[in-house]
């Protein structure tokens, strides 16, 4: 074999023991994102539409569902808890919303349910959710169609300080999960990856409905 022959083979050894650091990496990270999502019970709230009024009045609504929530939710053990806990509770979580609508003049409906849905990667509160599949309590306010807001229900970080929700954080999450919500999306190429491989595995679902 010629000295050309063997550089091109070490380089390319050498590129693929690399690619298989990085698949492996990005296999681990995956794992772990995946991992996050079925610990996570999220809370969506659909503004009715973008006016300065609808978006307005959704925070109201907000400050109502958050203020319940200590009731409904901490005494949950887990996500499975939480989630059944929604379910139970979405009528007197809609009762919740339709009396800060009809105190601030508002008369389009209210829906709540637990339902499983997309979310893009998002950073609240210091963290970072990774992009997937999350199950989570939605509060359609009208018609949807404005600006939503979100947070994490459960472990319950809505309304935590800074403090409570990083003791949240630690005691929900292990050691390699807690590095993922840490990291900073913007200088974390697998949360692209991992947002990218989702959104292509709905657009493959959807060809096939």
């Amino acid at each position: 074999m010629t000295k050309h022959g063997e550089k091109f083979w070490i380089l390319t050894l050498t590129l693929a023991f690399l690619l298989g650091i990085l698949l492996d990496s990005f296999s681990l990270f995956q794992r772990e994102c995946r991992e996050i999502r079925e610990d996570v019970l999220r809370l969506h709230i659909l503004a009715n539409s973008d006016s300065a009024e609808d978006q307005a009045v959704k925070l109201l609504v907000r400050d109502r569902i958050l203020a319940e929530s200590g009731s409904l939710f901490n005494s949950a053990a887990d996500k499975t808890s939480a989630r059944e806990k929604a379910a139970e509770n979405t009528g007197r979580v809609e009762k919740l919303a339709e009396e800060v609508l009809a105190e601030e003049g508002f008369s389009y409906p209210v829906t709540a349910k637990v339902t499983r849905q997309f979310f893009d990667t998002r950073v609240y509160d210091g963290f970072t959710m990774p992009a997937g599949w999350y199950d989570s309590l939605q509060i359609v306010l009208g018609e949807g169609e404005g600006h939503n807001w979100w947070c994490v229900l459960y472990p319950p970080l809505c309304i935590s300080a800074a403090e409570k929700a990083q003791e949240e954080l630690e005691e929900s999450f292990t050691e390699e999960e807690l590095r993922v919500l840490e990291a900073e999306p913007q200088y974390e190429v697998r949360f692209f990856l991992v947002e990218l491989a989702g959104k292509i595995g709905n657009w493959l679902g959807s060809l096939s409905d």
